[in-house]
């Protein structure tokens, strides 16, 4: 029966066109691989190429054995991949989220529900968190929005709403609540890593030039700073209200979210449970 390496060496001679450039490309010699593809032809009992002196192309048996080869290849790869995140599910809570304020409850909580299973998390975009969660790459998801999916349990888990950090002085900063479109253009500093919340900010305030800091020197550059900055009532009911600063909420629709926490029916961890107790 013939292996793996050699559909992937038939593919190599497919892309390449020569023998000399798919031997190079795979780094083995040339005459290594003829003596492959010789053998792969006396597995299939066929002939796949056409061979002339110093020249070498695939016959039409040949270009059918491509196509089936990139469909072996393409599958056996999806078999690895699928079998390790079902691995990994079973020794590791993957969490997956659209914005930073859940990672700051569900990773920790999870730890403590699951003391013997390692719990990881990331921030990234809705779309890459839905296939993830339905490809087994997550076991939980958090998404800014409701998800109807017969494989798929989406249960609400809370609200989180955008407010503006002022200094006082600023000539807003007596204003009860604000647009964002009311501080368009200005300058101000922004959180990095802020998942969805950095998309919507971005397209909300177009004319704004944004100074990206990570967490410890945000933290401290709105201490100290006169400059605009963007705050959650998640945010100030965990870490309070910074010095010298007024919080005004924004009245924007899109400056209110529900958050939704989202796992597989075929879950192993029992998260239903765990969720219950964030509640």
């Amino acid at each position: 029966m013939f292996e793996l390496y050699q559909l992937e060496q038939l593919l190599a001679v497919a892309e390449c066109g020569t023998l000399s450039s798919a031997a190079e490309q795979l780094h083995i010699s040339q005459p290594a691989l003829s003596r492959s593809m010789q053998r792969l032809e006396a597995e299939l009992q066929v002939t796949l190429f056409t061979r002339q002196k110093n020249k070498i192309e695939l016959n039409e048996s040949g270009r059918m054995a491509v196509d089936y080869a990139r469909k072996v290849i393409e599958q056996s790869r999806d078999m690895i991949s699928r079998i390790q995140a079902f691995d990994r599910s079973r020794r590791t809570i993957l969490v997956g989220s659209c914005a930073p304020a859940p990672l700051w409850e569900i990773p920790p909580r999870l730890s403590d529900l699951y003391p013997d299973m390692t719990i990881s998390y990331e921030i990234r975009e809705n779309e890459v968190l839905l296939q993830g969660l339905r490809d087994g790459v997550y076991q939980l998801i958090v998404l800014p929005f409701a998800v109807e999916d017969p494989g798929i349990i989406c249960e609400r888990y809370g609200e989180e709403h955008l407010f503006f950090s002022l200094p006082p002085a600023h000539p807003l900063s007596g204003s009860n609540a604000l647009y964002m479109k009311d501080l368009n253009g200005e300058t101000m500093l922004l959180r990095s890593r802020l998942g969805f919340w950095r998309n919507l900010t971005v397209q909300k305030m177009p004319d704004t030039r944004f100074l990206e800091q990570e967490d410890m020197a945000f933290n401290e550059l709105v201490r100290a700073s006169a400059l605009p900055s963007f705050t959650t009532d998640v945010a100030l009911r965990r870490g309070g209200n910074a010095p010298n600063r007024v919080n005004i909420p924004i009245l924007d629709e899109e400056a209110g979210v529900t958050y939704y926490c989202l796992y597989s029916r075929s879950d192993p961890n029992n998260l239903s449970s765990a969720l219950k107790t964030m509640g």
